[in-house]
C-alpha cells in the first residue's frame, strides 16, 4: 500500500478527537511529502538534527513534534519552530525550553513524560515527581504544559500494556488543566485509544517498517 492509502485506512478508524502524529524518523523527504500531500500536517521526529533539516526543506505549515529524549544543549536548534516537545522529564530540561522559547519570542507546548513501563531503558519521571515539576513550570511564561506522555512496555502481554495505559490515564485525570494524553504507537495505539489517549504516534503503519 502507498503512504496515502495507509493514512486513509488509519484515519478511517480514528475519532475526530484523536490527534495523529506521523512518526517520520529516518524517512526520506519524498515520503514525508507524500503524507503531507495526503493531508497529514503533524510529523514526529526523535532526533533534533534530522528534524531541523526536514523543517528547512518541508512546507512551513507543518507542526513538528519532538518525540524522542531531549538533551538540553540541543533545545536551541529546534526552539525557533518546534510545536510540541513530548518527552519533558526533568526540571533542567523544562528550564532550558523556557529559556530558548523566550529568546525566540515563542510559546512551546510540552508534555511531561511519565515512566509507566517496566523496562529500565524507558525514560520519564515518576508520578511522585510530577507535582514538583508542575509547580516549577508555573513561573515559566513561554512553556505550555499541555498534558502527559507515556510509553508502554515492549511486550506481547496486552493486559500489561493496558494496565500501564490505565495508570497514565488515572494520573492525567487528576489535572483538569491537561488537554493532551499522548500514548500509543503503531503496535498498541488501539489499546491506548480505548484507555483514553487523544494523541497517538504512528510510524510503520504509515511509512512502512524500518529496516535500519
Amino acid at each position: 500500500m502507498k503512504i496515502k492509502e495507509n493514512l486513509a485506512s488509519l484515519k478511517k478508524n480514528l475519532s475526530e478527537n484523536v490527534i495523529l502524529v506521523a512518526v517520520s524518523k529516518t524517512k526520506p523527504i519524498k515520503d514525508l511529502l507524500e503524507a503531507y500531500n495526503a493531508g497529514q500536517k503533524i510529523f514526529g521526529e526523535n532526533k533534533i538534527q534530522e528534524m531541523v533539516s526536514k523543517w528547512q526543506l518541508m512546507p512551513k505549515d507543518i507542526k513538528w513534534h519532538m518525540i524522542g529524549h531531549v538533551q538540553t544543549n540541543k533545545v536551541k536548534y529546534m526552539a525557533p519552530f518546534v510545536d510540541f516537545i513530548h518527552a519533558v522529564d526533568s526540571i533542567k530540561l523544562l528550564k532550558e525550553i523556557q529559556k530558548q522559547a523566550e529568546k525566540n519570542n515563542r510559546h512551546i507546548k510540552c508534555l511531561i513524560q511519565i515512566r509507566i513501563a517496566q523496562e529500565e531503558t524507558k525514560f520519564g519521571i515518576t508520578p511522585d515527581e510530577l507535582e514538583l515539576l508542575l509547580d516549577t513550570s508555573k513561573s515559566f511564561n513561554n512553556v505550555l504544559i499541555e498534558g502527559l506522555m507515556g510509553m508502554a512496555s515492549f511486550t506481547e502481554d496486552k493486559n500489561q500494556i493496558r494496565r500501564e495505559f490505565q495508570l497514565l490515564k488515572s494520573i492525567y485525570d487528576k489535572y483538569s488543566s491537561f488537554k493532551v494524553l499522548s500514548m500509543g504507537m503503531s503496535g498498541d495505539y488501539n489499546i491506548a485509544i480505548e484507555e483514553g489517549s487523544n494523541m497517538i504516534r504512528v510510524g510503520s503503519k504509515i511509512f512502512g517498517e524500518r529496516f535500519y
